[in-house]
């Protein structure tokens, strides 16, 4: 894949995150952008701490860090679908 090829991949990517966002902010769902700013975080990270990950190969550090951004994906999810489905209908007051 060439060099425009990698920046065409990219913009997509970046453009589904851009839609992703958009449409968790008009359904009133908060933990969308969280849980992709924190695997965006995490993903960061762990690209910043490669060159320093010691003798450790590669193979493991990439995949700790796919798991650690995958398990801050899915606690935010759980967090939200909690929040959704057990606050607002046992202890928030209904709407009328």
């Amino acid at each position: 894949m060439g060099s425009q090829g990698k920046r065409l991949a990219i913009r997509k990517i970046l453009e589904g995150i851009i839609q992703a966002i958009t449409v968790s902010a008009d359904t009133n769902a908060p933990f969308i952008p969280i849980g992709m700013a924190g695997f965006a975080a995490i993903v960061a990270y762990g690209l910043y701490k490669l060159k320093s990950r010691g003798n450790t190969k590669m193979l493991h550090h990439l995949i700790h860090m796919c798991v650690a951004a995958q398990g801050f994906v899915e606690g935010a999810m759980t967090v939200g679908m909690g929040y959704y489905s057990m606050y607002r209908e046992f202890w928030a007051k209904p709407t009328p």
